[in-house]
């Protein structure tokens, strides 16, 4: 179970940075690699695709040029993220601004389901699983990434050094053992999840905390500056950062990234 989510936070978090995400959005953009070459291997001529949390449109315009004969809709929480992607793709595919947890489409109309970066924002996934399955068409495959639950570790290990084990403010992910688990609950055959490290280099912690709220991942962030005490464990939690992981000038942050695949 992920704790400590706000779903309207995220969508208006999302919304108001969709036009610096492409900018910052670093781990997000290898991932669309990665996820594009799954793709081209697992999926032939698909007539009707979905991309949920469709961001940007970065997946979109891949899947356009894998397959253009395919129709392509993408589906995200936040409108600003829907109207970027649309300027970008400029037409060529459909964009809906929808909850990944209540999909707006008709049963068994989607060949192939895919979604990057977005799983991790919802406290549990087998409401939306369940729903990708039931608009999948019989035997469609969805092929999906999230970040796991070694993500962030540099940061979440730091501040809990500070706070002596106490429960810290900062996001949970989903371990690769519970994706697997809602993929087979929720009844997709053939489930295999695998796992793939990403690391990102900052400058300094400061910089690294800036970059997750320009994309729109202040969730993963410890909570805001609530007084003396609050600002005296972030400052101590900085440091502690920069000590324990700090090299050659920068700070490393670690991102698990896991690959999920099933059929409908």
């Amino acid at each position: 179970m992920v704790a400590n989510i706000d779903r309207r936070k995220v969508q208006g978090a999302f919304h108001r940075q969709a036009a610096d995400y492409d900018s910052k959005a670093v781990v997000q953009a290898r991932v669309v690699e990665r996820m594009t070459a799954i793709l081209r291997k697992e999926v032939q001529a698909p007539k009707k695709i979905l991309d949920i949390g469709a961001g940007t449109g970065n997946l979109l315009a891949e899947l356009r040029r894998l397959y253009p004969e395919a129709t392509a809709i993408g589906a995200d929480l936040a409108l600003g993220m829907c109207r970027a992607a649309a300027q970008k793709l400029e037409g060529s595919v459909q964009l809906v601004n929808a909850d990944a947890e209540r999909l707006p489409f008709a049963d068994g109309v989607f060949d192939v389901v895919v979604s990057t970066s977005t799983y991790q924002w919802l406290p549990s996934l087998d409401n939306a699983f369940a729903d990708v399955r039931r608009v999948l068409k019989p035997g469609g495959l969805f092929c999906f990434a999230l970040f796991g639950e070694r993500t962030l570790y540099e940061l979440r290990e730091s501040y809990r050094k500070v706070l002596n084990g106490a429960p810290d403010r900062t996001h949970s992910f989903h371990p690769g053992a519970e994706v697997l688990a809602a993929l087979q609950r929720t009844g997709f055959s053939g489930a295999g999840v695998t796992s793939a490290m990403e690391v990102e280099m900052h400058p300094d912690v400061p910089e690294l905390l800036r970059s997750l709220k320009r994309i729109g991942a202040g969730n993963a962030a410890p909570g805001g500056s609530q007084g003396l005490s609050q600002r005296r464990v972030m400052l101590e939690m900085m440091e502690t950062y920069q000590r324990e992981y700090g090299q050659d000038g920068q700070i490393p942050a670690s991102y698990e990234v896991l690959y999920g695949l099933g059929r409908g």
